[in-house]
């Protein structure tokens, strides 16, 4: 760990990180370990078994965490913790659907089989006896995370900070304490995308039509999306999404979503990953149970090589000073994120153009990390997220080297950490009070374990 990463950790209170940020719905094959053994504590409706401390111990090895400072009482707090947070949701009404489980567990289960082999091999792994079995193993610690989850979402999601609040928290730092940020650089890129003949678009469409006027013929949308979806994320389950206003999906898929009645199946629309048609298969309050099936135009490999020579074309006049690289962008660039920007990338995790290095995707960092001041790619055959490829230059417009936390440059940062410690301060009031009006039973054998929390109710 650098200097910078050990400063930084300072202002994250490690019991937060195991409960708010380290819910983990991931399973890997490394983690199972059967065990037979008693309760060792009861929280509200739910039970701590003494194999589930074993089991943390498991999933924190296979992540690569040295364990070996890591007591069981720590452990012991973290069940404590997530049992809290499961029983919680279940009071405040805060519903996982079976729906929503199994379209997870299908694919967690499609990883595991891809990994292994085949579904036996998943089964013996876990030494259950029948499918049946693993299934409702496997459900019931699917919905628990997932309780858990929303239940940490929904104590955090209306804390908010104030200019003022992050000026104070900075202030309250200890000079000798100031965070160190990482190098970083601003990026910029030029895209170009092969032309989709109207043709090709068309045979997308008619095919969506032809799907669609079946399913109201009679046939299952189900197997349908499993036939002929094109979207990775949901065809082997039928299509299926479980989604409300603020769910990251873009807003054409949304806007139909949301228009739609029970039952009602869509015209074919388009978005940036193709087209679509959704069938709306339930409305509860502000959500939306939906299936859907997804076609993405073909493109031909005459206008793959054309777009290819249109971006040659677009280097060759940045490199003989034509034209800059950031006018080029507004000029041609077909990703409208950036091209009004001329060409400059934001961070996802920010919203701002500046990429910490160590954080940066490994793809990007490899394509500008030798870069040159000035100097700019080869044509980069990259691909969108609906799966179509396109062509793209990409430059380093600044660096910044490592150096110590500023206000005023690195706001976005100390905004961060401040909401962050915000945050952290609110989950733990939470837990106090309801620590306090939830039963609570601790087996004798751990009463003497030193708890960041007061589970013995001292």
């Amino acid at each position: 760990m650098t200097q910078s990463m050990t400063r930084n950790m300072k202002f994250i209170n490690k019991k937060f990180l195991l409960t708010l940020f380290l819910v983990s719905t991931s399973f890997s094959f490394a983690q199972k370990k059967e065990k037979i053994d008693g309760v060792i504590a009861v929280i509200g409706d739910y039970i701590v078994l003494d194999s589930d401390i074993d089991l943390e111990y498991i999933q924190l090895k296979a992540q690569g965490v040295d364990t070996k400072n890591i007591t069981r009482c720590e452990l012991f707090g973290k069940q404590l913790e997530d049992k809290l947070y499961a029983h919680q949701a279940i009071q405040d009404s805060i519903v996982v659907t079976d729906a929503e489980v199994n379209s997870y567990m299908t694919e967690q289960i499609d990883a595991m089989i891809e990994q292994v082999g085949s579904l036996e091999k998943v089964i013996k792994f876990y030494k259950k006896k029948t499918e049946d079995d693993f299934r409702s193993y496997f459900f019931d610690i699917i919905k628990l995370n997932k309780l858990i989850s929303q239940m940490q979402k929904k104590i955090v999601d209306e804390v908010t900070i104030t200019p003022e609040e992050v000026r104070n928290f900075f202030k309250g730092i200890p000079v000798d304490e100031i965070p160190t940020f990482g190098a970083e650089m601003e990026v910029a890129q030029i895209v170009v995308k092969p032309v989709i003949t109207e043709d090709e678009k068309k045979r997308a469409i008619e095919k969506l039509k032809e799907i669609r006027q079946e399913v109201l013929n009679g046939s299952s949308f189900f197997s349908k999306a499993v036939l002929f979806s094109e979207d990775p994320g949901s065809s082997s389950n039928g299509g299926f999404y479980k989604m409300n206003r603020k769910t990251a999906f873009v807003k054409e898929f949304k806007d139909v979503a949301f228009s739609l009645a029970e039952g009602e199946i869509s015209e074919p629309f388009e978005t940036e990953f193709g087209y679509h048609i959704i069938m709306v298969e339930k409305i509860k309050g502000q959500e939306v149970e939906l299936r859907h099936i997804l076609i993405s135009p073909k493109v031909s490999s005459q206008a793959v090589k054309d777009a290819k020579a249109k971006i040659e074309a677009i280097r060759q006049k940045i490199n003989n000073k034509e034209i800059t690289f950031a006018d080029a962008a507004k000029a041609s660039s077909d990703e409208k994120e950036t091209r009004n920007n001329g060409g400059v990338l934001l961070n996802p995790r920010t919203m701002e153009p500046r990429f910490e290095l160590t954080k940066m995707d490994p793809a990007l960092y490899a394509q500008v990390s030798e870069l040159k001041d000035g100097e700019v790619t080869l044509p980069i055959l990259d691909q969108e997220r609906g799966g179509g490829q396109f062509y793209k230059i990409v430059t380093v417009n600044n660096r910044f080297e490592e150096h110590q936390a500023d206000f005023s440059k690195d706001y976005i940062k100390i905004k961060e950490l401040a909401l962050r410690d915000k945050q952290i301060k609110e989950i733990a009031k939470w837990t106090k009070d309801k620590i306090k009006e939830t039963y609570i039973k601790i087996n004798d054998e751990y009463k003497d374990c030193e708890f960041a929390n007061n589970w013995i109710k001292k």
